[in-house]
């Protein structure tokens, strides 16, 4: 009797573990894109209520929205909403559209960024009015 103990995986298990890994890898990667995805345009749509609670705040002291969302904050319509002028994660960018001047309504955007795993996701916007759209369809 041969009494050599065999120690480790021969290459056909090792191909066969690896191939299973590869078939999970493959059908998991698109779910998890899109969970990313459907994760950052959630924080953009929070940011983007964020910065209309602020505009709010302006117009009842000001009578007036501010025009600028990257100008320090300081409560006032000649102030802005102190951003960095993107979101926190870096995936959209932030503007605000004045509708009319004095300025009585406001268009909050949040643009992907290009090349981020947003870009082609959509527009995202909340107005003064509060509509809320993402390309188009509200959300």
């Amino acid at each position: 009797m041969n009494s050599h103990k065999r120690n480790g995986f021969t290459l056909i298990e090792l191909m066969i573990a690896v191939a299973i890994i590869a078939i999970l890898t493959g059908i998991s990667w698109p779910t998890y894109v899109s969970y990313m995805t459907r994760s950052s345009r959630s924080a953009a749509q929070t940011k983007l209520l964020e910065l209309a609670g602020l505009q709010e705040k302006i117009y009842q002291d000001a009578n007036s929205y501010t025009v600028s969302a990257t100008a320090a904050y300081n409560g006032r319509a000649d102030g802005g909403l102190g951003t960095t002028g993107n979101t926190d994660d870096g995936k959209y960018a932030l503007t605000i559209t004045p509708n009319a001047l004095p300025t009585q309504t406001f268009l909050i955007t949040a643009t992907p960024v290009v090349g981020s795993t947003q870009d082609g996701d959509g527009i995202l916007t909340i107005s003064s009015n509060g509509t809320r759209l993402h390309a188009g369809v509200p959300w």
